[in-house]
């Protein structure tokens, strides 16, 4: 995976936890998708991570089967396709000019959130449709405390659906912030499990911050 949201919070917060990096309150991860940035911030009694990560731009994807997608998402209502990139330029040239035929992530947007959350996804024709991961969403309705919910679905890659997949609000913030007019969020994850996260775009910098919280579950000893 170029960018693992779970490993990079998780990782910051074991070291965070122990003193492993002593009184700094930054750790740099260097990755595939280049330096990530875990920052610890001050909570009473705890501290949250906030997580820099590089930003995953949307443009126009052309499918000539949006079928292809509504019965791999049991006949749900389609509003929008995205596909996505990480380079501008790739993004510049496809403006008005052409569409993105093939990219990893594809941005199904749904009409409703209730959509999104009952959504009973088949897998089986998850895998028939193009792209290596799917990602649903719909913005919340009026007067919620999200501004957004989604939900992933990667079986190409074994993963049936994400529980909250940092790597997807690359993605989602930049297709938002263009919907939107914002740059700032309050996310939710609609899994089973669920999620929460505090999204803040930076157009300037091309970097999107996550922030949220990690709790050790698990201990361990290895003896040699």
């Amino acid at each position: 995976m170029d960018i693992c949201g779970h490993a990079t919070l998780a990782s910051a917060h074991v070291l965070f936890s122990n003193g492993l990096v002593g009184s700094s309150d930054i750790v740099e991860f260097a990755t595939q998708s280049g330096i990530l940035i875990a920052k610890r911030v001050p909570e009473k009694g705890s501290f949250l991570v906030e997580l820099s990560l590089p930003e995953i731009l949307t443009c126009e994807y052309n499918s000539n089967d949006v079928s292809m997608f509504s019965k791999a998402l049991s006949g749900a209502t389609i509003v929008d396709i995205k596909g996505t990139t990480t380079d501008s330029a790739v993004l510049k040239a496809l403006n008005g000019v052409a569409k993105a035929t093939s990219t990893d992530k594809i941005i199904v947007v749904l009409s409703s959130w209730e959509a999104v959350a009952e959504l009973q996804p088949r897998t089986d024709d998850i895998m028939k449709c193009p792209g290596k991961v799917m990602i649903v969403t719909a913005a919340a309705p009026e007067g919620s405390v999200y501004d957004f919910c989604s939900r992933l679905f990667a079986p190409k890659l074994g993963l049936i659906e994400d529980s909250a997949c940092g790597s997807a609000h690359c993605a989602l913030a930049h297709y938002w912030s263009l919907k939107m007019n914002k740059c700032d969020f309050v996310a939710y994850t609609a899994s089973r499990r669920s999620g929460e996260l505090k999204v803040h775009y930076d157009k300037e910098k091309q970097r999107v911050l996550l922030t949220g919280k990690a709790v050790t579950v698990m201990n361990g000893s290895v003896l040699v």
